[in-house]
């Protein structure tokens, strides 16, 4: 799968969007999708072929900061060339996610434009982002934030995945009747601008996230569900049990109403289930009791799981997919 980020703002280090569009590139990454980003800044002078990177793409992400009034010259230019030379069957493909960040007001405003847009171009809308923030810092010290972006990326993810559909748009009419103006037209400008190649800019920054929730107001009612029960879905899961040869893994499972993580080691096919801690484990799924127990009766396996967004996951996701061979339930 192939993701590419275009990114309208001036790069400056403080800005928001910078943070978001890493943390998106993060998690895409370990879901082992091929993510490219190109910086408008960058390319100002050859946005006019960046509808080329569109070929081999299967979703787009938006991203746009707002300083003062409307999303900015760069990325309005870009769609331009969208729908000047882009390819519109190829556009009607692809899924676009707008994230927007203001320094100032009026982020939904502009999240609607690119929708609108993208729409008017004939191609397909994923749920975007978009906030105030002041600063990066103030995305970078709230867990809470953090946990939204990593879930519209997941949820990016699942919509390109299984190519989910959704009803058609008005819009679209206006793209089938407007009158475009062919590449034989193009201006001598036009045309040296097409025929150079554009640059891949692109870049990850890594950010490392630990954050705990504090939960002892909680404590007797979880007491009251079981969450100091040691021996839940211990038994299930040795049941279940067929080793893979050659797989060692360590996977724990942050259940909400357990008062310490559901940890499975894997070593040389032997199987240990405790409820503690784990360092450095390949594979972290935070999911429910409910959705637990939905999995060991049958009636939704591993994978499934996460990709109706039952539950999250983070870490080797080709480790987290054997889960559904090793155990058959």
């Amino acid at each position: 799968m192939n993701i590419n980020i275009y990114y309208g703002g001036r790069g400056i280090i403080d800005d928001p969007t910078i943070f978001v569009i890493n943390r998106m590139t993060e998690v895409l990454e370990e879901l082992r999708v091929k993510v490219r980003r190109y910086n408008l800044y960058d390319v100002k002078n050859e946005i006019m072929t960046l509808p080329q990177t569109l070929k081999d793409t299967d979703g787009i992400i938006l991203a746009s900061t707002l300083e003062w009034f409307g999303m900015g010259g760069y990325m309005l230019e870009f769609l331009d060339a969208c729908w000047l030379f882009g390819n519109k069957e190829k556009i009607a493909s692809i899924y676009m996610m707008p994230v927007v960040l203001s320094t100032t007001y009026g982020e939904d405003e502009v999240m609607q434009q690119l929708n609108t847009a993208w729409m008017t171009l004939g191609g397909k809308l994923c749920q975007g982002i978009a906030g105030y923030i002041e600063s990066s810092a103030k995305l970078e010290m709230n867990g809470q934030y953090i946990s939204i972006l990593d879930k519209r990326a997941e949820n990016l993810y699942r919509m390109v995945n299984q190519k989910m559909i959704s009803l058609p748009s008005s819009l679209k009419s206006v793209r089938q009747a407007a009158a475009v103006r062919q590449s034989g037209n193009l201006t001598p400008q036009e045309s040296e601008q097409l025929s150079k190649y554009v640059s891949d800019d692109s870049y990850v920054k890594r950010q490392k996230e630990d954050i705990q929730e504090l939960a002892g107001m909680f404590m007797d009612k979880l007491k009251r569900d079981g969450a100091g029960d040691e021996t839940e879905f211990v038994s299930e899961f040795k049941a279940k049990f067929k080793p893979i040869a050659g797989l060692r893994a360590v996977y724990v499972f942050n259940i909400p109403d357990k008062d310490k993580p559901f940890v499975i080691k894997i070593s040389d096919g032997r199987l240990e289930c405790v409820y503690g801690e784990a360092d450095k484990p390949d594979v972290t799924v935070q999911a429910s009791r409910d959705v637990l127990q939905g999995i060991i009766s049958g009636d939704i396996s591993f994978d499934m799981a996460f990709m109706k967004g039952k539950l999250s996951m983070k870490g080797n996701f080709n480790t987290y997919k054997q889960l559904d061979q090793m155990f058959q339930f």
